[in-house]
């Protein structure tokens, strides 16, 4: 049998993978989708039957950026996106077609990507990330609160990033099997076993820096992850939904409890603000 990929610090003592069975789980994105094609069609049929003055307003929040999960690109949040603008915030893509290359690379192409937003819209962003792209997030936030004004991660195992399925490991050994064939960004072993790997996995427990509101969102029902892996002390709120892994990218509860994470990350920043001046 071949060993994991994986170096052990990744899966500290306390955390462990799901049971082989727990994927099964991941049927439930069935009725995810189905939830969000419903909610889908009423959003629809409010909107036609609501004058025009009454459409979503642009809201004053900072712009949010999605990042998405391992193996997945933007259009895994596609949908989340769309919903987001429904409510009158700016989204933007990571320009991520498959999360598949050295985490590194990938948090350095979002770093510039986020100073090209915050120069244009002239704010610090919000960043959204599901699974992986959540790691990278609070990996990012550390680095660049200049940058980052909030964070909402779904489904990301931070304090054990090995936590997760089996199936999941062997999708991670296909990846370094190619990159050993010389194929263009994609992770080496490096990037899940050596110094690159342990840079990461450090960045993403770092404390938050002062000013940098941070929302983690995880399920018991997770078939990917641990789903205590998801829970970072360091969250200034964490919320359950009961949902799949993949599930959490379209289901309507959990774009909702997002959507009420942005939000509160800029109330809670305005509130901040208006205590220092008035202090």
């Amino acid at each position: 049998m071949n060993e994991s990929p994986l170096a052990s610090f990744l899966l500290p003592e306390g955390f462990r993978r799901p049971p082989v069975v727990a994927v099964l789980n991941e049927a439930r994105i069935a009725g995810e989708a189905g939830r969000w094609a419903t909610s889908a069609v009423g959003g629809r049929r409010e909107r036609r039957r609501a004058p025009y003055v009454a459409g979503a307003q642009q809201r004053d929040l900072d712009p949010v950026l999605l990042v998405p999960g391992f193996l997945a690109g933007d259009y895994t949040l596609r949908l989340m996106a769309g919903a987001l603008r429904a409510e009158g915030m700016r989204t933007y893509r990571s320009r991520i077609l498959a999360n598949v290359g050295c985490t590194l690379d990938a948090a350095h192409l979002i770093e510039q990507r986020l100073e090209v937003i915050a120069a244009k819209r002239g704010s610090r962003v919000q960043l959204v990330g599901h699974s992986l792209g959540g790691m990278l997030a609070r990996g990012i936030a550390v680095r660049r609160p200049d940058l980052v004004s909030g964070i909402v991660t779904m489904g990301s195992p931070m304090m054990a990033p090995a936590a997760h399925h089996r199936a999941l490991t062997a999708s991670l050994g296909g990846v370094i099997a190619l990159s050993k064939l010389g194929v263009p960004r994609t992770m080496t072993t490096d990037c899940v076993g050596g110094p690159c790997a342990r840079q990461s996995f450090e960045e993403s427990r770092e404390p938050l820096p002062a000013g940098v509101e941070f929302t983690a969102i995880y399920s018991r029902h997770d078939g990917i992850v641990d789903w205590r892996a998801c829970i970072d002390p360091a969250a200034t709120t964490q919320v359950e939904v009961t949902t799949s892994h993949v599930g959490m990218a379209i289901d309507p509860r959990v774009i909702t409890a997002v959507t009420e994470a942005l939000v509160r990350h800029r109330a809670a920043r305005e509130e901040a603000q208006s205590w220092v001046a008035t202090a």
